[in-house]
């Protein structure tokens, strides 16, 4: 079934000279084709068919479609489906329209034929993933006859390819910008296709900057800095040229975490070690050896959590580990507070757990306090209703939102300060805010005109001023609803208790942060539907349901001391 790009190159060289003749007749009969053939698994790696002799008007789209599933350059066999002067002027570089498998075509009045699809989303040239929202993507798309074979005349610039061919076209990789503080690397999703080419593609990702959404959040030091060479990959060492860049530049103990954490993920392992080459000299940051691993660069690792970062949860207003349901150390372990949530902060230089946030209510309303992980608490802000409280990985700090509106932050020691979200009350409710491990990323449940919806939107830190804002909110899910709770599994995922039409319950849904892969998970072994979450990097997670706390082991939800009666609790999650 498949064909050799010469074949192709060859088919396309003869029918460019061709003239057109005439036009799809109005009068043709509709034909729709509800659902595209499935392809074989197996089919990685084939290039598609060029249309058929005497193929119909449809037809010829439904294949110029399949012809976007190619991995080769400029897309031959796509060309071959178009008339001579859009092949010479058609854009395959614009971007992708990735699209469900469920489509229809038809012939329209006017003579066109026309596609309508779900939308999943579209990519970029620089790689960035948009997830759609609830619409309907349609195109419509003239034909001529050319030579007695009908060709498309108008394409619209781009790719328009299934979601099972994008799958396994295009892998999902990270390039890796720097939070403020310089300390992690900060993952910020592309998809590349799959071939030798990617290594320089990736580096080429990190050169052009984070996406418009993250770009406002992160350092990038590579800005300004040019690649002399594709990157090279022999015997498991990636050597990537640079110039622009000093020798003895500071920033070299920035770039190389960088370089080394975006190409080290790459090829299942091909890549073990980077080289970093300066105007044609290998350069390392002193005690750092000319091959590079992630390993030397651990303290940059975006997923890190405290080593005795163990689950956590609340029962009858104390706070309790998720190791058989031992209370914590000090007055807060001891329900001293009648706490219903809480969050906990690692120091960010030993890794010890030292700050506790917590939230009891107060009258017609609620009250958050801190202090010492295992010492006395005090009241530093109350309100209506407040949030759960959550800590980003990098900094001892908690965050809630007050009122379903006011974004409000409190650093260990200091008065809570305003967080500006100008977008945020403007959009509706806000019922849970989660900060990502890196402190970079927040992803926030709001319910709003269309019910509670997920969003995930940018933190902003000043240098100058100190000043702190949550932006770019934008829908991270946009066919889930009934959002209830959200957590980050790592700092590009997300896990997601949502409504489950189908069956009218709430499910635990997996789903990248922009948007991409939303999955369903297992409910094996859960006495009831989960109401609450907590997830953390290497970790596994934890619901409760039934007002009992469950972990996720092998994917069937267990009870947290394996043969032992579930513990009662509810409100988990896991210190950062």
């Amino acid at each position: 079934m498949s064909r050799s790009r010469a074949l192709a190159g060859a088919l396309l060289a003869a029918l460019l000279p061709l003239a057109s003749c005439s036009t799809v007749p109005t009068s043709s009969p509709t034909v729709e084709i509800p659902q595209a053939p499935v392809r074989p698994a197996e089919s990685v790696g084939i290039e598609p068919l060029p249309p058929a002799p005497g193929a119909i008007a449809e037809e010829v789209v439904r294949t110029f479609i399949d012809a976007s599933a190619s991995t080769a350059r400029r897309h031959p066999v796509a060309r071959l489906h178009l008339a001579p002067e859009a092949a010479e002027t058609w854009s395959d570089e614009t971007g992708i329209s990735v699209i469900g498998t469920d489509y229809a075509i038809v012939t329209t009045d006017a003579g066109t034929v026309s596609i309508t699809a779900n939308l999943i989303g579209t990519v970029d040239p620089r790689g960035v993933f948009t997830v759609a929202g609830r619409g309907v993507f349609t195109r419509e798309f003239r034909l001529v006859q050319v030579d007695g074979e009908w060709r498309i005349s108008d394409p619209p610039d781009g790719l328009i390819m299934l979601q099972p061919d994008f799958q396994r076209l295009y892998d999902e990789v990270q390039a890796y910008f720097l939070d403020p503080t310089a300390s992690r690397v900060v993952p910020d999703p592309r998809y590349l296709v799959v071939g030798d080419a990617q290594p320089t593609a990736l580096v080429e990702r990190l050169l052009g900057g984070p996406s418009s959404a993250l770009a406002a959040g992160v350092s990038n030091p590579l800005n300004g800095v040019q690649l002399g060479r594709s990157v090279v990959v022999e015997d498991g060492t990636a050597t990537v040229e640079l110039t622009g860049l000093p020798a003895d530049s500071p920033l070299l103990d920035q770039v190389c975490p960088q370089l080394v954490w975006s190409l080290q993920q790459l090829g299942g392992g091909r890549i073990s070690d980077v080289v970093v080459v300066v105007d044609g000299e290998p350069v390392s940051p002193e005690r750092i050896p000319e091959r590079q691993t992630v390993e030397d660069w651990a303290s940059f690792d975006p997923d890190a959590v405290p080593v005795d970062g163990v689950g956590h949860y609340i029962d009858a207003g104390g706070l309790r580990t998720a190791v058989e349901g031992a209370p914590t150390p000090g007055p807060a372990g001891e329900g001293v507070y009648g706490l219903t949530s809480a969050a906990v902060a690692a120091d960010p230089r030993s890794g010890q757990l030292s700050f506790l946030a917590g939230v009891r209510p107060e009258g017609t309303g609620a009250t958050l306090l801190a202090g010492p992980y295992d010492g006395p608490l005090t009241e530093v802000l109350s309100g209506a209703s407040l949030t759960a409280p959550t800590v980003p990985g990098t900094r001892a700090e908690a965050w809630v939102v007050q009122d379903g509106t006011t974004v409000v932050r409190v650093p260990a020691g200091a008065p809570p300060q305003p967080v500006t979200a100008p977008t945020l009350a403007g959009l509706g409710r806000t019922d849970v805010l989660q900060l990502s491990p890196d402190g970079v990323r927040a992803a926030v449940v709001i319910d709003g005109p269309e019910g509670r919806r997920l969003y995930v939107g940018t933190v902003v830190r000043s240098p100058a001023d100190g000043a702190v804002v949550l932006r770019d909110l934008r829908e991270a899910a946009p066919t889930l609803a009934q959002v209830i709770d959200v957590g980050w599994r790592d700092s590009s995922s997300l896990l997601v208790l949502a409504g489950d039409e189908s069956r009218d319950r709430i499910v635990p849904y997996s789903v990248g942060v922009d948007g991409w892969d939303l999955t369903r998970v297992s409910t094996s072994g859960l006495p009831s539907q989960p109401t609450a979450l907590a997830v953390a990097p290497s970790r596994p997670a934890l619901v409760s349901a039934g007002g009992t706390v469950w972990r996720l082991a092998g994917g069937t939800w267990s009870t947290l001391v394996r043969g032992a009666e579930p513990l009662v609790g509810g409100a988990p999650f896991y210190p950062l």
